[in-house]
């Protein structure tokens, strides 16, 4: 073998032994390790859903709802139907040949009747899902002062295209595709660093503030016109298990929200059992695992803050304030 290693693209990989190829020795080990765990999409499964596709049918669905604002080029005057039409069938056809995979998981030969159902109640909610990303945009608007305009909301907050798929997925989710809702929802999250199960149920005029860090589990209920800041994790207590020790799935295990909530930062609401009632305000780095009733405000009271004047240190004659300014 030559002293400088060659690309692996030089070699007929069907013909040529592993240990030929730089770096072959370690091929070995690793087709056993994939014999032993599993973990690869072999031609016999009918291939998994594709990351890569699901993340462009998102992008896709995205220039569904909003015409003209994600798009390169501004939707022309008496297009808009033709357009529609043409992108419906596209990213629909795409998304069912998804779904059509992901019903097969774990069984090549499951039949596939139930893939068009779930499509048809896809495309039913669609433009109920845009009058309730209406309301989204709406709220957003109303509750933050930076706001200029609802352009500005749908064209630069990240929540708006966090809850969006969300909504999608989260119909998907109710009419029972598998995975690929979560691949969605996952898509978002790793766009936006907003994270919201597609299986949780969330109400009209929901806004989100910043949104870095929020964390929003399957079996939520939110209600009408709550309001949630960054690092708010609406999470799980405990996980319950049966007698092997293996984690039930399907309880109730996330938080409900009534109508009108506020959780302001970093604020931890846990368990399946606790709910927020309606009109309340949970402060800033509060961590709940109770319920509370309606009309509360619950807040950490301040301990041991203490605010100081600060000495001024002078820099030949000049305030370091005046320093930094001037770098």
């Amino acid at each position: 073998m030559s002293e400088t290693p060659l690309s692996v693209s030089k070699f007929d990989k069907t013909s040529v032994p592993p240990f030929e190829i730089p770096y072959g020795e370690y091929v070995p080990k690793l087709i056993a390790s994939y014999e032993r765990f599993g973990g690869w999409n072999n031609a016999d499964a009918l291939n998994l859903p594709s990351k890569q596709i699901v993340g462009k049918i998102c992008e896709d669905l995205l220039k569904l709802l909003f015409p003209g604002f994600l798009d390169s080029d501004v939707v022309a005057n008496g297009t808009l139907e033709e357009l529609t039409a043409r992108r419906l069938w596209d990213v629909i056809s795409r998304l069912e040949d998804q779904v059509r995979k992901s019903v097969r998981i774990g069984d090549p030969n499951t039949p596939t009747g139930r893939t068009p159902p779930i499509m048809q109640k896809f495309c039913r909610a669609l433009h109920i899902v845009r009058e309730v990303l209406r309301t989204d945009i709406e709220a957003a608007y109303a509750n933050d002062p930076s706001a200029r305009s609802r352009e500005e909301v749908i064209l630069s907050y990240p929540f708006i295209e966090a809850i969006a798929i969300q909504r999608l997925a989260h119909r998907l989710y109710r009419a029972g595709a598998p995975i690929i809702p979560r691949m969605m929802t996952e898509w978002a999250h790793s766009r936006t660093g907003i994270d919201i199960h597609p299986g949780a149920s969330i109400g009209s005029h929901f806004f989100i503030d910043h949104g870095t860090g929020v964390v929003i589990g399957e079996t939520c209920y939110i209600g009408n016109h709550c309001k949630i800041y960054h690092g708010v994790t609406l999470g799980t207590r405990t996980f319950i298990k049966d007698e092997d020790g293996n984690v039930v799935k399907g309880l109730k295990r996330h938080p409900d929200l009534g109508d009108n909530v506020t959780i302001y930062p970093n604020s931890t609401i846990l368990g399946g059992d606790t709910v927020i009632g309606e009109n309340s305000t949970i402060g800033a780095n509060v961590f709940l695992m109770n319920s509370v009733p309606p009309n509360s405000l619950v807040i950490y009271e301040e301990k041991n803050l203490s605010i100081k004047t600060k000495p001024v240190r002078k820099n030949n004659g000049r305030d370091q304030a005046d320093l930094l300014w001037s770098i």
